[in-house]
């Protein structure tokens, strides 16, 4: 973990800390609870979204078995940006290495979880969009402040994805991964950078390349942007097992402002922290008391580790199988 990742890390652990506190860390432990078994329905729901972000990555993946290793590399992937301090970047470069190591050339699969992942946060931002212009549609009954801290939060959190987004996407155009292994091979003087730098640059190459594949391309937001609607059945079906329902209209509200914002705090580990802020912050706005907005957060992060620690194991497992098999010389299953 590096230094930054450190201080953002600890200053979200102390956000979310402080907030639980201040609404009673009982109250919310008690709301929470009243799930009971519910929360393990809760991780199975997000099969849903998870499967629909595999085959996102999927359609990007020209090999016959991409869905089944694609599935298996988000999980791992999901599960590393969720409940390990490497940021949001440690999860992309599993998913790439992962699906490597599942027999597709590296420089495939980092082009495709490099383009699925840009476009699954373009996705977040129209998603962001809907659901605040959903509720803009219905909310005439609301109060002004309420709305308008609303969409302050929505178009501030947009906007920082949006910005972030399109550094990445130029970035990505201008040959970002050979850029930062020059960059490297500059600053450490690392043996064999020449052939890292080849391999970096095939990568970008492959990068642009399938950003020209149209259809495929559009057809990963659109799983990626069906994905981020599905997760609305999450927060509803989490609300109703703590006791808070909702309507659908809120638990799209909920979903879609909350996760633009935690996408907003990209950089602090797990979005510890911004997560809980968020829904505290619109918890008023649909009726629900405080203590059911960190229950709903909490919930959440319940589902992250039921889901997360089995793929830090897998994780574990797959790529000690696959270094023994590579010292070997045994080919890899399919």
């Amino acid at each position: 973990m590096t230094r930054t990742a450190a201080i953002l890390l600890s200053l979200g652990a102390a956000v979310f800390v402080a907030l639980l506190m201040r609404q009673g860390a009982g109250a919310v432990a008690a709301t929470l609870a009243s799930a009971g078994w519910g929360l393990a329905l809760i991780a199975v729901f997000h099969l849903l979204p998870l499967i629909l972000d595999a085959m996102a990555i999927a359609v990007l993946v020209a090999r016959p078995a991409a869905f089944a290793d694609s599935l298996r590399a988000r999980w791992a992937g999901e599960s590393v940006n969720s409940l390990l301090p490497a940021g949001q970047i440690g999860g992309p470069v599993v998913m790439a290495r992962h699906l490597a190591q599942r027999g597709v050339p590296m420089h495939e699969a980092a082009a495709a979880v490099t383009v699925s992942t840009t476009m699954q946060s373009v996705a977040q931002i129209a998603f962001a969009l809907v659901g605040l212009a959903a509720f803009a549609g219905f909310s005439a009954t609301q109060s002004t402040h309420a709305t308008r801290t609303l969409h302050i939060a929505v178009l501030g959190a947009s906007a920082v994805l949006a910005a972030a987004i399109a550094a990445f996407f130029f970035a990505q155009q201008r040959g970002l991964f050979g850029r930062l292994s020059r960059l490297v091979g500059k600053v450490l003087g690392a043996r064999g950078a020449m052939h890292a730098t080849a391999r970096a640059d095939a990568i970008d190459g492959a990068v642009r390349t399938l950003y020209r594949e149209h259809r495929r391309v559009a057809a990963s937001f659109v799983l990626s942007f069906v994905g981020w609607l599905v997760g609305v059945g999450e927060v509803w079906l989490a609300l109703s097992l703590i006791g808070h329902p909702v309507g659908w209209l809120d638990a799209l509200l909920l979903e879609s402002v909350g996760q633009a914002i935690r996408g907003a705090a990209f950089a602090i580990p797990g979005s510890l922290g911004a997560q809980e802020g968020g829904y505290l912050l619109l918890a008023p706005i649909v009726g629900l008391p405080p203590d059911a907005g960190l229950a709903l957060s909490l919930a959440k992060r319940s589902r992250e580790l039921a889901l997360g620690l089995p793929g830090l194991v897998y994780l574990h497992w797959s790529t000690r199988h696959w270094q023994r098999r590579h010292r070997s010389g045994l080919p890899l299953p399919d």
